[in-house]
């Protein structure tokens, strides 16, 4: 029998939130209650999250953050430091149970990060999967991607850079050195790249072709967060990914 998919339509929520949501469904399916869920998002404010094995200090200028109403908020996924820029870049999250995906870790984001390669092909935009978790455009980042599997249930999540602001970017990261010179920010361009380089197309232009992409071929119906979900996340929110003890425990 074909798995049966939720889409969760492009949202906008706090950086907590968001985390929260992510992680109150994949509760859900572990439980029983949920079913297979894919969902877009976007963060306000923009934020900056780090992965689950990270050091908020060691990884994010946190007085920067503060000086410019930019949240921040550990992951329970691995993976690196990430800027979510609110206007310039788009999230999504897949999770599901486990054993729908490769048992082989790279095999499994390969596959999950071939439905945003897909998205970006009908843009125009030739991007190619980058071992272990990364996808790149003519030798640029443009998505980086990070997983969790617990107790049977998989959540992958990843970014598609639309328009992020690369110095402000930079500022907010600690990359090699507290302070960003011209030269630094020459050095990440050089790394990094975003949809508008390569397409003539909106957010919401972006947000419809990734959609497609990630629906191709399955089955699927729109939806929302249930009842259960939704106080869950509201809780799991304010209690540990608003919580300093959370994002500052490494």
């Amino acid at each position: 029998m074909r798995m049966q998919w939720r889409v969760i339509k492009l949202e906008t929520r706090s950086a907590a939130s968001n985390m929260a949501v992510d992680n109150a469904i994949m509760d859900g399916i572990k439980a029983g209650t949920s079913g297979p869920t894919m969902r877009f998002y976007r963060w306000m404010p923009s934020a900056v999250s780090i992965g689950r094995f990270q050091s908020m200090e060691e990884e994010v200028n946190v007085a920067r953050c503060k000086e410019l109403g930019v949240s921040y908020v550990r992951r329970i996924t691995g993976g690196g430091a990430v800027y979510h820029d609110s206007e310039g870049e788009i999230t999504y999250s897949v999770i599901a149970p486990e054993e729908e995906f490769p048992k082989n870790i790279i095999e499994s984001y390969r596959l999950i990060c071939g439905w945003v390669i897909s998205g970006l092909a009908s843009l125009g935009i030739s991007a190619e999967f980058a071992p272990i978790n990364d996808i790149i455009v003519k030798g640029k980042k443009i998505s980086g991607n990070a997983q969790a599997r617990k107790e049977g249930v998989l959540l992958q999540h990843g970014t598609v850079l639309y328009s992020t602001n690369l110095k402000r970017m930079f500022s907010l990261l600690k990359v090699s050195s507290e302070k960003i010179s011209d030269k630094m920010i020459k050095n990440a361009e050089d790394r990094v790249t975003r949809v508008t380089d390569h397409a003539d197309t909106t957010l919401d232009g972006l947000y419809d072709a990734l959609l497609a992409g990630f629906v191709e071929g399955k089955d699927y119906e729109f939806g929302a967060l249930d009842h259960d979900e939704a106080a869950k996340a509201e809780d799991l929110a304010g209690k540990v990914y608003a919580a300093d003890s959370w994002n500052f425990s490494r």
